[in-house]
């Protein structure tokens, strides 16, 4: 009986992965294309959630062909103009008489412009951990590493199966979030 029940599981089981992977397969077409590319192109307009309080802006952004991002700061005009780098190994920001002073988010891993960064690197790299249909859209869950204090991704594609939105999560709360605007892969 013990035997019958395991072979059932395992039926059960191989029938689950037999199915239709179409959004699966549209998400790795995209990261393929990530790879291949010499960068991709941007807006975001990202938000931090504080818990307490929110900071919300809008930056304009452009990858390279390895994942690095360069970002200028659209809004609020109070900071408009200011720009930075980020990649694996930190980031630099560039700016006159103004300068961002966004408090860290998870345990101080995390600032709020890195959100772009977060997002491409992810794409590029990160451990899918569930993909599906959204309405007309494809959410994917992505892990941005195998760590145990990885940072979760909710990512949405949309049309033309590029990203319009994300969310960022630390220990299952939005940190972060991306509302994703004319991007394009160069």
């Amino acid at each position: 009986m013990k035997k019958a029940v395991s072979v059932l599981a395992l039926l059960i089981l191989l029938a689950g992965c037999a199915g239709d992977h179409k959004e699966l397969d549209r998400t790795m077409a995209l990261r393929a294309k990530l790879l291949a590319a010499s960068g991709c192109s941007f807006d975001a307009v990202i938000t931090a959630d504080y818990g307490d309080k929110t900071c919300s802006f809008a930056v304009s952004c452009t990858s390279d062909g390895q994942g690095n991002v360069t970002f200028e700061v659209a809004e609020p005009e109070s900071i408009a103009g200011i720009t930075g780098t980020i990649s694996g190994e930190g980031g630099k920001l560039t700016f006159d008489d103004t300068a961002l002073a966004f408090e860290l988010l998870a345990d101080g891993q995390v600032t709020p412009v890195s959100a772009p960064w977060l997002l491409v690197k992810t794409l590029r790299g990160g451990y899918v951990t569930a993909c599906g249909a959204d309405g007309a859209q494809i959410r994917v869950s992505i892990d941005d590493s195998y760590e145990e204090d990885a940072l979760h991704l909710d990512i949405w594609l949309g049309e033309r199966d590029l990203p319009v939105r994300g969310e960022i999560l630390f220990d299952d709360r939005r940190i972060l979030s991306l509302e994703v605007k004319n991007f394009e892969i160069l």
